[in-house]
């Protein structure tokens, strides 16, 4: 398994919605163009910030279809399929088997509140099952529940688990984590403000949110800390300051949509039950990207 294209940013795509709410494949073309050229490394799809609790299967179809269709760089594509039943997600597996994906990122199970155990022997079927490699994505604020060091350091054991998407916030769990895991297991960051801290003890980039609006800012960033060059990557860092509090005021997706509004490059709709960002945010995005 080839890691290394793993290494740098990965762009947590945004679903852009038409008026009417129905999916804008214009307007994820032109944003699709405008991360890729730009320098990210990979594309995930269909995640938190793809809003895929309230897109239709048929539609997830759609979007994977033209995501993979409209990839002007041929950038590695990595998708969002995790579930709260171990069964659902397995079945979905058997569905997405023929596209040319380079892994699935898979949400903790949520809402149920599983046993360390039970996350374990959930994510270890769905590796047994999955024809792509699995990155595991655990995020307690989303969840209600934390994969803990433990359990991430025996799920790294398993050949299908090719790494973990950390947004616990806890650097000490995942120091913890990169100490015991193997060399060819890969931390990738979910908190865009905490990925340059973690890389200086072996994060390999991050999944990130911020990446839609700064593409270029931000991979910059990445791949200055991926060189040990920590004094200008942190010149960047600070750059974003602003931004990385912009983009979580109004939580995520609502507020990267209103953002991406403020470039011009879509509408900032969302679905109920979330709600669009309020003017308010759209004009503080426009004063901070004014200048960028």
């Amino acid at each position: 398994m080839n890691i290394s294209q793993f290494k740098g940013t990965g762009v947590a795509l945004v679903t852009p919605f038409k008026s009417d709410l129905s999916i804008d494949f214009d307007a994820l073309k032109q944003h699709i163009d405008y991360v890729s050229e730009r320098g990210v490394e990979y594309l995930v799809v269909l995640g938190t910030t793809g809003e895929a609790p309230t897109i239709t299967a048929e539609e997830k179809n759609e979007v994977i279809e033209f995501v993979l269709a409209n990839n002007p760089k041929n950038l590695p594509v990595v998708y969002g399929l995790g579930g709260n039943s171990t069964k659902w997600v397995v079945d979905q597996l058997d569905l997405v088997k023929d596209y040319d994906l380079a892994a699935i990122l898979s949400l903790s199970p949520y809402y149920n509140k599983p046993s360390q155990m039970g996350i374990q022997k959930h994510y270890e079927a769905i590796a047994d099952a999955s024809p792509f490699p699995v990155i595991l994505y655990n995020v307690p604020a989303r969840t209600s529940s934390n994969v803990t060091a433990e359990t991430t350091i025996a799920l790294s054991k398993h050949p299908n688990i090719i790494g973990t998407k950390e947004a616990s916030g806890n650097l000490n769990q995942c120091m913890k984590i990169e100490q015991n895991t193997p060399e060819d297991f890969i931390m990738i960051s979910g908190d865009d403000e905490l990925t340059l801290p973690m890389m200086s003890f072996g994060c390999v980039g991050a999944i990130s949110v911020i990446a839609n609006i700064q593409p270029k800012t931000f991979s910059n960033m990445i791949r200055l800390g991926l060189e040990g060059n920590f004094k200008e990557a942190n010149k960047l860092h600070m750059e974003m300051m602003h931004g990385y509090d912009l983009v979580g005021r109004e939580g995520n997706p609502v507020s990267v949509k209103t953002g991406l509004e403020a470039l011009n490059l879509m509408a900032r709709d969302v679905r109920l039950p979330l709600f669009k960002g309020s003017k308010e945010l759209l004009r503080h995005f426009k004063m901070y990207l004014g200048d960028k």
